[in-house]
């Protein structure tokens, strides 16, 4: 496993990162505090968003915690031209590419249809989330195979080569989705990252159920490398990450990523995970968690308290934002099942969104006709 930071927060690169030491070696001091940032925000971010959702804002929550330092690692490693396909727990990604977050919240409140236009530049090429498992690897293979169709591939351009990265979880390597799409990947050589959250837990099956190798080990039946990396390791999630895009854009073809992190919370707010884990497995995995491992490196390398204070800060006021934002929410407009359906102007459209009105009116003018009387 490839692990640069150790349980206690110490520089300490295990022997299979020496490859990856390269890309360690290129993050300034900015980033690294990025780094710490952007983990604290997307966690008080999740917590504030599961509250909402318990109070009844939201329809359902995918949490995030525990598996912050392998999102944002990875996140950063992506060039501005590159393309992300979530899953859909991949929130503080789509905000460090420029997704605002209240557009998440809508999609959970169920007053959007897709959550963010991903054709709009300040989206930063980060596409919708997908609640179907798996599928979102097909669709990135897709995009990536189309990429080397276009020759944005290995041109020895870095401001035109790009790459594709997904995001999918443990659960999700069982579906046949996931399979074709990297026999696809393969017999193409798309210019593509598969990255696999193995947070341990496929909702109530455990990952030892699911696969009795580690699970980087099944890119290799496809012809496709995999490496395992501590998923709790910002650092080391960052330079892999880094390494196998730089090696899809220059053409090398497809590899897997296996994250070994921890789903700290339920699979989603409809969940009650006490009913399936042990609770010294939780505590085994909480004394690994990936903030505080990070800020013990941050601490060593004299970073001080009015920098974590700050955050701090913006943590709280990311939480305050969030909560005034979703409240504010108005109801969708049901004209908006129609508006997208089609490219172009469609007709049928225009006869269903009518009937639709003439409906609706039907049960005012029924109203208003049972009161006079």
């Amino acid at each position: 496993m490839v692990q640069l930071l150790g349980r206690d927060g110490r520089f300490e690169p295990s022997a299979a990162a020496e490859a990856y030491l390269p890309y360690f070696e290129q993050i300034d001091d900015q980033l690294l505090l990025q780094f710490y940032r952007d983990m604290v925000v997307s966690r008080s971010f999740d917590t504030e968003a599961t509250n909402l959702q318990r109070q009844g804002q939201l329809a359902l929550w995918p949490p995030s915690q525990g598996q912050e330092a392998a999102q944002v690692g990875s996140a950063h490693a992506a060039k501005a031209q590159d393309h992300i396909f979530p899953s859909y727990r991949e929130h503080i990604i789509g905000m460090i590419r420029g997704v605002d977050g209240i557009d998440i919240i809508r999609l959970m409140r169920g007053v959007t249809n897709g959550g963010w236009n991903p054709g709009d530049p300040s989206n930063g090429n980060v596409h919708p989330y997908t609640l179907v498992l798996g599928t979102q690897t097909l669709h990135a293979t897709g995009f990536a195979m189309g990429m080397r169709f276009d020759g944005v591939v290995g041109t020895g351009n870095a401001d035109v080569d790009a790459a594709v990265l997904v995001y999918f979880g443990d659960g999700a390597s069982s579906e046949g989705d996931v399979s074709e799409a990297m026999v696809f990947a393969a017999s193409y050589q798309t210019p593509q990252v598969f990255f696999l959250q193995n947070n341990h837990w496929a909702i109530s099956v455990p990952v030892s159920t699911q696969s009795r190798v580690p699970l980087y080990q099944r890119a290799g039946g496809f012809g496709i490398p995999g490496v395992q990396v501590d998923g709790n390791d910002v650092l080391a999630s960052y330079a892999v990450a880094a390494k196998h895009l730089d090696d899809a854009r220059s053409g090398r073809g497809p590899s897997l990523i296996e994250a070994l992190t921890y789903r700290m919370g339920a699979h989603t707010t409809s969940d009650d995970p006490t009913k399936y884990r042990a609770g010294d497995e939780v505590e085994y995995w909480s004394a690994r968690d990936p903030i505080a491992r990070y800020r013990v490196y941050l601490s060593s390398r004299g970073v001080g308290d009015d920098f974590f204070n700050d955050v701090d800060q913006q943590a709280a006021d990311t939480e305050s934002d969030l909560r005034n934002r979703t409240i504010a929410l108005e109801p969708a407009s049901r004209a908006n099942m129609f508006d997208n359906v089609y490219s172009e102007h469609h007709p049928l459209m225009d006869e269903q969104k009518a009937w639709l009105e003439r409906y609706e009116e039907s049960f005012v003018a029924t109203d208003a006709a049972e009161a006079s009387a």
